[in-house]
């Protein structure tokens, strides 16, 4: 799977069968607060990768409900040949994270590796996670973004996503929009490597990536179309967009559909 790059306009869509999408549509927002954009770098190769995913996986009950934060588990390619293939991984994300550490974000990569809105985070175990997630939350938001997902009439298992990002307030803001589309409930059986003999099971899972689309003139406008294939459970998929720096690799807001998804 490739990024895709394009200058104005992007189109994406996911099948989603969620009750509270009634079929038909969910819209979201940004809020006036910035989100919290967690990725975590992992792989079902390392050993040490388990603790951090069960980290990421009960973010929602540390939390609670005021919290804005969203969460992107993306599993790396760079372990696969030690012993297990993850059928989860992508070298685009491989990427993403060399280009976070290249940016002054980290020090080096490795797994399991977390980032809050672009910065690297490396006491996130004992609520280092969590309080990271506040302090952002605690800062006012300098970009919109709205999502819209809505299920297209004429085709089943297709629907149309309309995503827009914009300086808050007017401001005229840079940076680059990016979409992600993420699978919850996942669970392999690990048969070889660091982890055989285990059963993993992973949340928020990135399995489709789009971007970077320049903001031009502080604004950004996407529209899109993806047929889910037959395998992933329509009910456990969410939609997420954010917009980031395009120097620093800092992420100035997130949103995604996990309020439909709570409805």
């Amino acid at each position: 799977m490739k990024p895709i790059a394009l200058t104005t306009l992007l189109t994406v869509a996911l099948t989603t069968g969620v009750p509270s999408y009634a079929g038909t549509a969910c819209e979201v927002k940004s809020g006036p607060a910035t989100a919290a954009l967690v990725e975590l770098y992992t792989s079902e190769g390392c050993s040490s990768c388990p603790p951090a995913d069960r980290e990421l996986n009960r973010l929602p009950l540390r939390l609670g409900a005021g919290a804005a934060v969203v969460p992107l588990a993306l599993h790396v390619s760079y372990w696969d040949d030690l012993g297990w293939k993850d059928a989860f991984d992508d070298k685009t994300f491989d990427r993403r994270q060399s280009d976070l550490v290249a940016a002054g974000n980290g020090h080096v990569v490795y797994t399991p590796q977390f980032f809050v809105n672009g910065g690297e985070l490396r006491g996130w175990g004992d609520g280092g996670l969590a309080d990271a997630i506040r302090r952002v939350n605690a800062r006012p938001a300098t970009v919109d973004i709205a999502l819209r997902a809505r299920a297209a009439p004429a085709a089943a298992g297709v629907v149309s996503l309309d995503a827009a990002a914009s300086g808050a307030g007017g401001m005229q803001v840079a940076g680059d929009l990016y979409v992600a589309v993420t699978e919850s409930g996942l669970t392999s059986r690990v048969l070889r490597g660091e982890n055989g003999g285990a059963t993993l099971h992973h949340d928020d899972v990135v399995r489709r990536w789009y971007g970077p689309v320049a903001l031009a003139r502080g604004k950004a406008r996407l529209h899109a179309e993806l047929i889910v294939p037959a395998g992933w459970d329509r009910r456990r998929l969410r939609v997420a967009a954010f917009v980031q720096a395009p120097h620093d690799g800092a992420v100035l807001q997130a949103v995604d559909t996990a309020p439909c998804v709570a409805q």
